[in-house]
Order: structure tokens, then sequence, then C-alpha cells
């Protein structure tokens, strides 16, 4: 395996709650290659946005270690948190909300140019210019404002104002999921034209399982803070071994009218992340759960470089 980007291990982030604290994160654990996209799969709710916002941190993390380069960026503070951050950034899922209204496109996008402090006055037109025409946005939409640009347009602008300085890791936080389908896919192959030109590396968040298998190389699923399964892109879809995710993928709409559709309904309540009990949190609505699903489960290597946490997952694949 190549040098990873971004490892975490063991990563938690808990917001406390009343007399509680809800485990949005917990004890997740993985790496990403440089140049490589980590699809983080789940329904909503999961986390993956928080795992995200964590390892760059907008949130600070409860416990683990997050290593950036090979070098623990955990409890960074200060200027050495800016200097990170001038490596790490992410494109938001709402690209309206994202902007600010009273910002043209040239003074978005020139923003992290100015706090750098890296350009001079003539360099900056210049380096906008680069940007633009990197994203595809064209010249006359320059001094345009976020509400005379289309969604697709925004969020090209978010992506401009991501790569300014250029990062090596970039979340992206559901950045289609907020587009016209007709738009997803110029978006995505934008993201994915970029990270080859750029040598990027990704964490794509998304609950779309067409998106993450069009962009990903790996794929981490989640439930409730945990990661359940983990794996190559390819093998995940062609052979799923946690129940979570075979019923995950049962729910992507097919064309193949010879193919039988068999949608895996799941039943019961959905357990609190609020001070949960040790176990398997899907425990509850899954239709294979016996006894020792309420003892902690772990991520075991079934195949290489595919991770599963069920302590059934030999008699039932």
């Amino acid at each position: 395996m190549a040098e990873p980007c971004i490892e975490v291990k063991n990563l938690e982030k808990y917001f406390t709650v009343g007399k509680g604290k809800l485990h949005a994160v917990d004890g997740v654990s993985f790496k990403i290659e440089k140049g490589k996209t980590m699809g983080v799969v789940g329904e909503s709710g999961c986390g993956k946005s928080t795992l995200g916002r964590t390892i760059i941190h907008q949130h600070e993390p409860t416990g683990g270690q997050i290593f950036f380069n090979g070098k623990d960026v955990t409890k960074v503070k200060g200027r050495a948190l800016r200097d990170l951050r001038e490596h790490m950034q992410i494109v938001f899922q709402d690209p309206y909300s994202s902007l600010n209204p009273r910002y043209t496109v040239e003074a978005t996008i020139r923003e992290p140019l100015l706090l750098s402090h890296r350009y001079s006055k003539g360099e900056l037109a210049d380096e906008v210019t680069r940007l633009m025409q990197l994203c595809g946005i064209d010249e006359r939409l320059r001094l345009a404002y976020p509400h005379e640009l289309d969604g697709g347009r925004r969020q090209r602008v978010g992506i401009a104002r991501a790569l300014a300085l250029h990062p090596d890791f970039v979340v992206c936080d559901e950045p289609v999921s907020a587009l016209d389908v007709s738009i997803q896919a110029q978006v995505l192959n934008l993201l994915m034209d970029l990270q080859e030109q750029e040598n990027l590396t990704y964490m794509f968040v998304t609950h779309d399982l067409s998106v993450v298998r069009h962009i990903s190389h790996d794929i981490c699923v989640m439930y409730l803070g945990q990661l359940v399964e983990t794996s190559p892109s390819k093998e995940l879809f062609e052979r799923p071994m946690h129940p979570y995710t075979k019923a995950l993928l049962s729910a992507i709409p097919t064309t193949d009218i010879h193919a039988p559709y068999q949608r895996i309904q799941l039943k019961g309540e959905i357990t609190s992340p609020i001070n949960p009990k040790p176990g398997c949190r899907f425990a509850a609505r899954c239709p294979y759960a016996v006894d020792r699903c309420r003892e902690p489960q772990e991520l075991h290597e079934m195949s290489p470089n595919h991770f599963v946490a069920c302590c059934r997952v030999e008699e039932l694949n």
C-alpha cells in the first residue's frame, strides 16, 4: 500500500446532549492513499459529515488520532492549525449558503489568496483567472454574485475557493446532492479531472450509492458513528458482506428487467446514539441478530482490504 495521505485511528467525536453524550463518531479507523478517493456512505445522521469535519478540525476530536502525511495533527493549535488548513479543505453541500452573498465570484476566490499573503497585487488577478479556468467558470461571471448563478456554477466557485491554496486533501461533503441530476455528472467529472491534474486526495461523503460508485476507489459504510464495512469500491458492490451494506445496496434502483428486484426492508427501532450500549448498533434492525451481537464488534479482514464488523459474517456469506 502506498503512503497514506490521511490516517485516522480510533477517532471519536462526542457531543454533550442533556445528561448524556451523543456518539457522532465512535472508534473510526481508516487510511486514504495519496491521490485516491475514499467514499463514506450511510443514511442521514450516521456521522459521516461529522467525521469529515473532525478530520479537518472544524470539530475538535474527543479522542483518537489524526495523521496527515505521516504527521500527528490531532492536537494542533494556533499558527500550526492555520498552516494545516491550507493543506486540508472542504467543499460544502449547499453551494448557496456556503458562499458570501455580498462577494462576487472574483472576491470569493481571491479571499483565501489574500489571507495567505503569498501573492502580490498584480499576481492576485492572474491567480483568480487561473482558478476560474481550472474549474470551468466563464470569465464573464467574474463580477457576478451568488444569486445570479445556478447551482452548478456556484459549486464550481466553491471548488475553486477550496483549491486556491493548493491543498493535498479535500473533504467533499455531499457536493452534488443539492444539484440537478443533469448538473451532478458535470461536477463529478470536474472533481475527478481536478484530482488527476492536482494529485488531490478526497474523502467523498454521500448517501447516493450510484455517485460513490462512480468516483471512489475505496468505500467505508457507516452506521450510527461506527464503520461496519470497508472495501475497494468494485468489490463492495459485487460482494457486500454486512447485512446493513446489503440493505443499502438493495435500495439502488435498477433498469434491468431481467434481474429480480429484491429490496431488503429494515424493520425495528433505530438505536439511540446517546450513551449507546456496547454491541452492534445495527442489531435492533438486523434480521440475523443473535445474543452475541450484543458484544462489541470489531472490523475483521475477510479478503484483501475488505473489512467487516459482524460476528456472523462467515455464516451469512
